[in-house]
């Protein structure tokens, strides 16, 4: 009866039965795109264009245009820069990744502190899920339902790309195109993210239900399956447990999130610490 009342009593709260579904949707579209991101190796990048899209919602506000319109342009901006700077000089891509981001998220706060507009920062670097409007949700939707689509009509050759670049391109694959497609839908998914963790927790949105897929398949289909699963778990958990404990949102989120990390880093049957251990042992 207790767990019952836990389940039931905020699906009375027309706001949190929003969050509940919004953060359940920006879930699965963050766990699909992660496991090519770990296949990729590509987490510094999601935390580039997370970092990036500061001051395209700040420049997006002040226009009174959607802000997911100008986080994709300079988040997406961000990425073409990191590919101009690596191609043209001799610095390896983290420091290239390094140097953008920061530049980017240091606009961003210049601009929040001179452009008069109601804008929270707050809310900005650690989401709002519980107070996400309507014409957010829309564009939450929109930018999430774009990145399934592509991924979907994309996916082998998003794969192969991830997985071997070099054989992708020996048998016709345009990779430049497959590299700004996955900028893309990157930088699609970030927006999409950013009412519900804002943009300092969604790497790990990013990452982590993908990392844990990882440690417990070899097959990709699976990957997506045991990602989305732990992603979307996390995110409606998460959302109940900042009702009952009075908590932040998007921090109870990435908590459960890296506590199914540690789990699955310990348990995990073949690739797990105990299991290693025991291999050792023997």
């Amino acid at each position: 009866m207790v767990v019952w009342n836990w389940i039931v009593e905020p699906l009375q709260y027309g706001f949190l039965v929003k969050a509940i579904w919004v953060s359940a949707f920006v879930g699965l579209v963050c766990a699909v795109l992660s496991c090519y991101i770990t296949l990729k190796g590509w987490s510094l990048m999601g935390d580039a264009i997370s970092h990036a899209v500061v001051p395209g919602v700040v420049v997006a506000y002040a226009l009174n245009i959607p802000f997911a319109i100008g986080a994709f342009v300079f988040g997406f901006g961000a990425t073409v820069a990191i590919g101009y700077v690596k191609s043209n000089t001799r610095l390896k891509e983290d420091a290239v990744i390094g140097v953008i981001f920061t530049g980017f998220f240091a606009l961003g706060l210049v601009l929040v502190t001179k452009i008069p507009s109601n804008i929270d920062l707050f809310h900005i670097l650690f989401g709002n899920v519980l107070g996400i409007s309507t014409g957010d949700i829309i564009q939450t939707l929109i930018a999430g339902c774009t990145t399934l689509i592509v991924i979907l009509l994309r996916r082998r050759d998003l794969l192969l790309f991830c997985f071997d670049p070099n054989h992708a391109k020996a048998i016709g694959l345009n990779t430049q195109v497959m590299y700004y497609t996955l900028l893309s839908v990157l930088a699609l998914t970030v927006v999409a993210a950013l009412q519900t963790t804002g943009i300092i927790m969604v790497i790990s949105l990013l990452v982590t239900p993908g990392s844990i897929a990882y440690l417990l398949s070899d097959r990709f289909d699976y990957m997506l399956v045991i990602s989305a699963i732990s992603s979307v778990s996390a995110c409606v958990l998460g959302t109940y447990a900042s009702y009952h404990f009075d908590v932040s949102t998007g921090g109870a989120i990435v908590v459960l999130l890296t506590l199914f990390f540690v789990a699955a880093m310990v348990f995990a049957p073949k690739y797990g610490i105990l299991r290693q251990k025991r291999v050792v042992g023997s």
